[in-house]
């Protein structure tokens, strides 16, 4: 026999339901790329959309696991935003030349602009994960926004010159790690800032390995009349690598507010 719940028990359960919205989903899918598919994960909230989306792009590593491993999906899922980690050519189990084998195949004294080279052409994957975006009917398809730490910063300063319709870009971090010994890069960087089509927002700790280019950069942009913002955050952990891909991946009660805002905001 089945028994009708009483009023105080269903007013119960209606508070539990409206307290604990379904949780954002995490899904592993594969991409079309330039040298063939690309693994990917996507984060989405519950619901039929349209969303507004983030494109996260990695760091330089060959086996990234930021979109299982950190606080970024999560923390954006959760408040409405459907987030795509797209892993470029090379790395992880995407199809493709993992771009530190390209460098190192050419001689030496090739490889510093090398290096800006492949960056420069691996950012067809970020592009492709943009558009894949764009074409599903749950992404509000006039505010994708793209982000990234160290590499992926690079990655989204390229990609935000670039006619991809974007809402606005988050660099973490970009070129921390190599602004110092590399002129070509500071220059294709530097391009990037004064060519943007987007508002960009610098965000760095204190204690990265080096804030130079956030202050650099968003000084260009500023000078250019484009719109941006900056924000140097108090130390995170106490070494620089915490500093660094710590802060970007797990860093979200530091800096998730402002750039939360940022990206509502956007233009």
């Amino acid at each position: 026999m089945i028994r009708a719940l009483a009023p105080a028990a269903v007013l119960a359960l209606a508070t539990v339901a409206a307290a604990d919205p379904p949780a954002p989903s995490r899904s592993e899918i594969l991409l079309p790329g330039r040298e063939g598919s690309l693994q990917a994960w996507l984060w989405r909230p519950s619901g039929a959309g349209p969303f507004p989306a983030l494109v996260y792009n990695h760091g330089s590593e060959r086996d990234p696991i930021a979109g299982t491993d950190g606080e970024v999906g999560p923390f954006f899922a959760a408040r409405g935003f459907v987030v795509l980690f797209p892993v470029r050519r090379g790395a992880g189990k995407s199809q493709g030349r993992y771009w530190r084998d390209r460098v190192q195949a050419l001689p030496a004294g090739a490889r510093e602009q090398g290096a800006v080279d492949a960056l420069v052409a691996e950012n067809d994957d970020v592009a492709a994960a943009v558009e894949w975006l764009r074409a599903q009917p749950f992404v509000d398809g006039a505010r994708i926004s793209v982000a990234g730490c160290s590499f992926g910063g690079i990655h989204t300063l390229l990609a935000a010159e670039r006619p991809l319709r974007l809402h606005a870009a988050v660099d973490f971090a970009g070129g921390a790690m190599s602004w110092q010994e590399s002129p070509a890069l500071r220059e294709r960087m530097l391009r990037a800032v004064e060519n943007a089509r987007v508002p960009v927002f610098f965000v760095q700790a204190a204690n990265d390995f080096d804030t130079t280019p956030s202050e650099v950069l968003s000084e260009a942009m500023r000078r250019k009349g484009l719109p941006f913002r900056v924000r140097i955050f108090p130390p995170h952990g106490t070494s620089h690598a915490e500093g660094h891909a710590h802060f970007c991946n797990h860093g979200t009660a530091d800096w998730g507010p402002d750039v939360l805002d940022f990206l509502r905001a956007g233009r």
